[in-house]
């Protein structure tokens, strides 16, 4: 991955813009890096690939037992208002 600094990106930008399509760039201030300029296909890739892993614990989750936010909450209710029954 290419580095740059942040004052060089300002001032040549539309080369940067053009060069993170080929790989992405850490863009840095003072030394250190505070962001990344890519793609937007490397970006929906990554949101892709993250979106895949959420959603495979969600399964794992409702796999192992989870009910979901809403009847948990209402589990929850009905527990914290000594009903065994739900709320609706």
């Amino acid at each position: 991955m290419k580095t740059a600094a942040s004052t060089n990106v300002q001032n040549n930008f539309g080369e940067f813009l053009e060069a993170a399509g080929r790989e992405p760039i850490a863009v840095t201030r003072t030394g250190r890096k505070v962001a990344v300029l890519l793609s937007w296909s490397e970006y929906e890739r990554l949101s892709n690939l993250e979106d895949s892993a959420l959603l495979a614990r969600v399964k794992e989750a409702e796999a192992e037992g989870y009910l979901g936010v809403d009847e948990t909450a209402s589990f929850l209710k009905s527990k914290l208002a000594g009903t065994d029954e739900p709320s609706a």
